[in-house]
């Protein structure tokens, strides 16, 4: 069964950092570029970050750029998402996906673009 799996959330103060973990089961992520996408209440899930099959191409969005970091561990089947300098405005529930194809796109992750998903793993910034 293909399943991906997020981890790494909770709660943390503005200005701090955390890691989430997008861990494969049921087939390699290997081959495919991997996205994290992120839907606060209320509001459209957005493209986040992508990374290529290999990990020499990544896409961040503007919001981000900076103070995210999307890494890949091939040997561990498992993509990564750095969230560093945290604002309130970043508080959603995170999903890392799987892309069809090994590269990433030349914009920004689009959902419509990524046929597998993991259930996800909230991220709360707040004091």
């Amino acid at each position: 069964q293909l399943q991906l799996v997020e981890s790494g959330g909770g709660l943390v103060q503005p200005g701090g950092s955390l890691r989430l973990s997008c861990a494969a089961s049921g087939f390699s992520l290997n081959y495919y570029a991997v996205g994290w996408f992120r839907q606060a209440t209320g509001k459209e899930r957005e493209g986040v970050a992508c990374i290529s099959s290999s990990g020499d191409t990544t896409i961040d969005a503007a919001s981000v750029k900076g103070r995210f970091t999307i890494s890949r561990d091939n040997s561990k089947n498992t993509v990564y998402l750095q969230m560093n300098s945290l604002r309130s405005e970043d508080t959603a529930v995170y999903f890392c996906a799987r892309r069809a194809f090994n590269a990433c796109s030349l914009y920004v992750p689009r959902a419509t673009e990524y046929p597998y998903w993991g259930q996800g793993t909230q991220v709360t910034v707040s004091s």
